[in-house]
Protein backbone atom coordinates (compact mmCIF):
# COMPACT_ATOMS: atom_id res chain seq x y z
CA UNK A 1 0.00 0.00 0.00
CA UNK A 2 0.98 3.22 -0.98
CA UNK A 3 -0.22 6.45 1.13
CA UNK A 4 -0.62 10.06 0.53
CA UNK A 5 -0.76 12.59 2.81
CA UNK A 6 -0.76 16.01 3.72
CA UNK A 7 -2.64 18.80 5.68
CA UNK A 8 -3.14 22.36 6.02
CA UNK A 9 -1.67 24.73 9.18
CA UNK A 10 -4.91 23.19 11.07
CA UNK A 11 -3.53 19.52 10.76
CA UNK A 12 0.12 20.34 11.18
CA UNK A 13 0.64 17.55 14.61
CA UNK A 14 -1.49 15.26 13.79
CA UNK A 15 -0.17 14.44 10.51
CA UNK A 16 3.22 14.27 11.66
CA UNK A 17 2.00 11.49 14.33
CA UNK A 18 0.23 9.84 11.51
CA UNK A 19 3.47 10.22 9.72
CA UNK A 20 5.06 8.04 12.43
CA UNK A 21 2.41 5.51 12.45
CA UNK A 22 2.62 4.57 8.43
CA UNK A 23 6.60 4.31 9.32
CA UNK A 24 6.03 1.95 12.28
CA UNK A 25 3.91 -0.02 10.46
CA UNK A 26 5.81 -0.23 7.41
CA UNK A 27 3.81 1.49 4.77
CA UNK A 28 4.82 3.34 2.18
CA UNK A 29 3.67 7.25 1.72
CA UNK A 30 4.71 10.60 0.82
CA UNK A 31 3.93 13.81 2.45
CA UNK A 32 2.81 16.96 0.77
CA UNK A 33 2.86 19.27 3.80
CA UNK A 34 2.31 21.74 4.37
CA UNK A 35 4.81 22.59 7.13
CA UNK A 36 3.95 25.96 8.77
CA UNK A 37 1.27 26.29 11.44
CA UNK A 38 0.73 30.15 9.42
CA UNK A 39 -2.43 29.95 7.43
CA UNK A 40 -2.95 28.70 4.25
CA UNK A 41 -6.17 27.65 2.24
CA UNK A 42 -6.83 23.51 2.49
CA UNK A 43 -8.18 22.86 -1.28
CA UNK A 44 -3.98 23.70 -1.87
CA UNK A 45 -3.25 20.76 -0.33
CA UNK A 46 -5.91 18.53 -0.59
CA UNK A 47 -7.35 19.02 -4.41
CA UNK A 48 -3.30 17.47 -5.84
CA UNK A 49 -3.49 14.86 -2.96
CA UNK A 50 -6.70 13.42 -4.01
CA UNK A 51 -5.97 13.79 -7.57
CA UNK A 52 -2.81 11.68 -7.22
CA UNK A 53 -4.65 8.89 -5.24
CA UNK A 54 -7.59 9.29 -8.32
CA UNK A 55 -5.10 8.58 -11.10
CA UNK A 56 -3.58 5.63 -9.33
CA UNK A 57 0.10 6.99 -7.72
CA UNK A 58 -1.22 6.55 -4.38
CA UNK A 59 -3.89 3.55 -3.28
CA UNK A 60 -5.14 5.84 -0.30
CA UNK A 61 -4.77 9.39 1.10
CA UNK A 62 -4.88 10.89 4.68
CA UNK A 63 -6.09 14.51 5.14
CA UNK A 64 -6.12 16.36 8.42
CA UNK A 65 -6.93 20.01 8.87
CA UNK A 66 -8.60 22.03 11.92
CA UNK A 67 -12.54 19.94 11.40
CA UNK A 68 -11.42 17.65 8.38
CA UNK A 69 -14.60 19.34 6.92
CA UNK A 70 -12.81 21.97 3.95
CA UNK A 71 -10.45 18.95 3.03
CA UNK A 72 -12.84 15.76 2.66
CA UNK A 73 -15.10 18.40 0.74
CA UNK A 74 -12.46 19.16 -1.27
CA UNK A 75 -11.12 15.44 -1.82
CA UNK A 76 -15.01 14.60 -3.09
CA UNK A 77 -14.81 17.26 -5.78
CA UNK A 78 -12.15 14.79 -7.50
CA UNK A 79 -13.81 12.02 -9.49
CA UNK A 80 -12.97 8.54 -8.63
CA UNK A 81 -12.44 9.87 -4.93
CA UNK A 82 -14.27 8.46 -1.84
CA UNK A 83 -13.15 10.36 1.33
CA UNK A 84 -14.61 10.29 4.84
CA UNK A 85 -14.60 12.61 7.63
CA UNK A 86 -14.35 10.36 10.30
CA UNK A 87 -13.70 11.10 14.05
CA UNK A 88 -14.73 7.72 15.80
CA UNK A 89 -12.68 4.62 15.48
CA UNK A 90 -16.30 2.11 14.24
CA UNK A 91 -17.03 4.96 11.46
CA UNK A 92 -13.42 4.31 10.46
CA UNK A 93 -13.94 0.48 9.77
CA UNK A 94 -17.22 1.06 8.78
CA UNK A 95 -16.28 3.14 5.76
CA UNK A 96 -13.68 0.74 4.88
CA UNK A 97 -15.66 -2.15 4.90
CA UNK A 98 -18.75 -0.52 3.36
CA UNK A 99 -17.92 2.68 1.48
CA UNK A 100 -14.72 1.50 0.49
CA UNK A 101 -13.17 5.18 1.04
CA UNK A 102 -9.73 5.89 -0.78
CA UNK A 103 -8.98 8.65 1.34
CA UNK A 104 -9.78 9.67 5.01
CA UNK A 105 -10.20 12.91 6.39
CA UNK A 106 -9.55 14.21 10.01
CA UNK A 107 -10.10 17.14 12.07
CA UNK A 108 -7.15 18.27 14.57
CA UNK A 109 -9.41 20.87 16.23
CA UNK A 110 -12.01 17.68 17.11
CA UNK A 111 -9.79 15.16 18.12
CA UNK A 112 -6.47 14.37 19.44
CA UNK A 113 -3.46 12.67 18.25
CA UNK A 114 -4.05 9.19 20.14
CA UNK A 115 -7.76 8.50 18.89
CA UNK A 116 -6.62 10.37 15.25
CA UNK A 117 -3.64 6.93 15.47
CA UNK A 118 -6.35 4.31 16.51
CA UNK A 119 -8.72 6.06 13.42
CA UNK A 120 -6.00 5.57 10.97
CA UNK A 121 -4.86 2.19 11.95
CA UNK A 122 -7.94 0.71 11.65
CA UNK A 123 -8.74 2.39 8.45
CA UNK A 124 -5.49 1.50 6.80
CA UNK A 125 -5.92 -2.45 7.96
CA UNK A 126 -9.81 -2.98 7.34
CA UNK A 127 -10.78 -4.53 4.26
CA UNK A 128 -13.71 -3.41 2.01
CA UNK A 129 -16.48 -6.23 2.04
CA UNK A 130 -17.68 -6.08 -1.68
CA UNK A 131 -21.15 -7.81 -1.81
CA UNK A 132 -24.13 -5.70 -1.34
CA UNK A 133 -21.90 -2.63 -0.85
CA UNK A 134 -19.85 -3.41 -4.34
CA UNK A 135 -22.87 -2.53 -5.94
CA UNK A 136 -23.72 0.56 -4.22
CA UNK A 137 -20.15 1.74 -5.04
CA UNK A 138 -20.79 0.93 -8.57
CA UNK A 139 -23.76 2.85 -8.88
CA UNK A 140 -21.34 5.93 -7.39
CA UNK A 141 -19.16 4.97 -10.09
CA UNK A 142 -21.65 4.96 -12.56
CA UNK A 143 -23.15 8.12 -11.49
CA UNK A 144 -19.53 9.87 -11.77
CA UNK A 145 -19.11 8.65 -15.27
CA UNK A 146 -22.08 10.36 -16.35
CA UNK A 147 -22.40 13.40 -14.89
CA UNK A 148 -18.86 14.26 -13.84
Amino acid sequence: MKVALASDHGGVHIRKEIRNLLEEMGIEYQDFGCDCESSVDYPDYALPVAQKVANGEFDRGILICGTGIGMSISANKVKGIRCALVHDVFSAKATRQHNDTNMLAMGERVIGPGLALEIAKVWLTTEFEGGRHARRIEKLTNYEEQNL
